[in-house]
């Protein structure tokens, strides 16, 4: 069914001149005149046959009718404004902005960037590493990267890959005196903790990991934290302890050698959180959020794949 609308301008100049309750006012916002803007008003009120405003000697005081239009107008021109900034990201240029937690950016996503810029050239990175949960209206951000629950709420929200937990050291540590041959040999040696920030969340800790391996008799307290997680690898790596790490995190580094898994996948604890990729749901049909979604979701397909 259409709808019958008066001119936008008269809408416009009204919901201005309301806000305000100065016709003054409301044309240095619009950029025109005062009489231009009681003109259009005044068309309004014809166009309806109601009065909006009760013209005084120095004031303006809405009537009923314009007190009652005036909330939903409000309402109307800020969804409109939302709109054109919609607009606004899908015509301005082929800058992509991806907001990524430190760790996960630096030890996954950065070393696979360079793929991502070959298939799209046209689109130029900006990588927003902070644990943060970001403001999509209002941060400039395209698309996440988040590690949780999956709880986002207001966000289209998909899983790239569930997560398990377990230890890693160096090999001369785990070789050592005393050496990491079963979960009861942590007794012996500095537990490396990672003080998670993310959505107010527990994500996994040692208390979680010593628990599922049965093991007694090991302080899951002490041991030095680390505000990031790619820290606490840093000096894993350096041979300062053993950190409890996501297994997405620390494969690179497993690779190399750098680092090892002391103990049988066995004692590995499944967890309930995992990586998701999120963007609102207005930037479902943006090209650049597309290509992101598609090329990093092959990605984790290609990391799952049997080597």
């Amino acid at each position: 069914m259409s709808r019958r609308l008066p001119p936008l301008n008269a809408l416009r100049a009204f919901e201005a001149a309301a806000r305000h309750l100065s016709f003054k006012k409301a044309a240095e916002e619009l950029h025109v005149t005062p009489a231009a803007v009681s003109q259009q008003v005044k068309a309004l009120e014809d166009y309806y046959g109601v009065q909006l405003f009760r013209r005084l000697t120095r004031a303006l005081r809405l009537t009923d009718a314009g007190q009652a239009a005036l909330p939903a107008l409000k309402d109307g021109f800020d969804k409109l404004g939302e709109a054109a900034g919609v607009l606004d990201n899908f015509t301005q240029s082929g800058v992509l902005t991806v907001s990524v937690p430190p760790s996960f950016g630096a030890k996954w996503l950065v070393p696979r960037l360079d793929r991502f810029s070959a298939a799209h050239p046209d689109y130029e990175l900006r990588i927003d590493a902070t644990d943060t949960l970001v403001d999509f209206g209002a941060g400039g951000v395209d698309v996440g990267l988040r590690y949780g629950r999956g709880a986002y709420e207001g966000l289209r929200v998909e899983r790239l890959m569930s997560e398990v937990a377990f230890p890693v050291c160096c090999p001369t540590l785990a070789d050592g005196d005393p050496p990491l041959r079963r979960p009861e040999d942590l007794t012996h040696h500095t537990l490396l903790h990672v003080q998670w920030k993310m959505e107010g969340e527990s994500a996994p800790n040692w208390r979680m990991w010593l628990r599922a391996a049965g093991v007694e008799g090991v302080d899951p307290e002490r041991g030095p934290r680390f505000s990031v997680e790619n820290l606490a690898l840093q000096a894993a790596i350096e041979g300062q302890g053993v950190a409890l790490v996501s297994s997405a995190l620390v494969a690179g580094d497993l690779k190399a050698g750098r680092l090892v898994r002391p103990f049988a996948p066995a004692t590995t604890e499944a967890t309930a959180f995992s990586y998701y990729l999120v963007y609102p749901p207005a930037s479902e049909g943006n090209p650049k959020v597309k290509a992101f979604r598609q090329w990093i979701k092959d990605e984790v397909a290609a990391a799952d794949a049997p080597q």
